[in-house]
C-alpha cells in the first residue's frame, strides 16, 4: 500500500504537465470558437459597400451582416491577403466558405470567418449588378 501511495502523486504530476501542455497548444482558431464575435454591419448598395475599409484585430472572430438595399449583389473576397500567393495559408477562415455569396434585395446575409493572418483582404460585388459593377469593392483590414 506504501508503495502505491508513493507512486500516486507522481503520476498525477506528469499527466497535469501534459493536460497543461495540450491546452496552450491548442491553435488559434479553437480557442476563437468560444469567443464572442465582432459583427459588423454592411450595406451593400448600387456600387458600393457602406462601412469601408472594415478593420478587426488578428485572432478575432467576424459575423459581418451585410444587406443588399436596392436589388441583388454579391460579395466575393480571398482567403488569403492582398499580393499573397493562393496557395499560401488561409488568412481569412470562413464557417462556410462559398466562391461568392448571394446577397438578395432586403435581406441580411451572414458571414462568420476567423482574422488569423494581418494585411488588407479586398472584396467585391460577384452579381453583376450595373454599369458600375466592377468598380463595387472594399477592404477588411486585419491588423495585428
Amino acid at each position: 500500500m506504501k508503495k502505491i501511495a508513493k507512486r500516486f502523486p507522481l503520476c498525477i504530476v506528469p499527466n497535469s504537465l501534459l493536460g497543461l501542455g495540450i491546452i496552450l497548444s491548442l491553435s488559434g482558431s479553437v480557442r476563437a470558437q468560444g469567443q464572442a464575435a465582432q459583427v459588423i454591419e454592411v450595406m451593400a448598395k448600387k456600387y458600393e459597400y457602406s462601412s469601408s475599409p472594415v478593420h478587426v484585430k488578428v485572432g478575432t472572430k467576424v459575423q459581418l451582416k451585410i444587406t443588399a438595399t436596392d436589388h441583388d449583389h454579391g460579395f466575393k473576397i480571398s482567403t488569403v491577403p492582398d499580393g499573397a500567393l493562393p496557395n499560401g495559408a488561409d488568412g481569412l477562415v470562413f464557417s462556410a466558405a462559398q466562391d461568392c455569396w448571394q446577397l438578395k434585395k432586403g435581406e441580411t446575409t451572414t458571414i462568420e470567418f476567423l482574422a488569423r493572418t494581418p494585411g488588407t483582404y479586398t472584396f467585391k460585388c460577384c452579381h453583376t449588378c450595373g454599369f458600375g459593377h466592377k468598380n463595387m469593392k472594399s477592404q477588411i483590414i486585419v491588423e495585428p
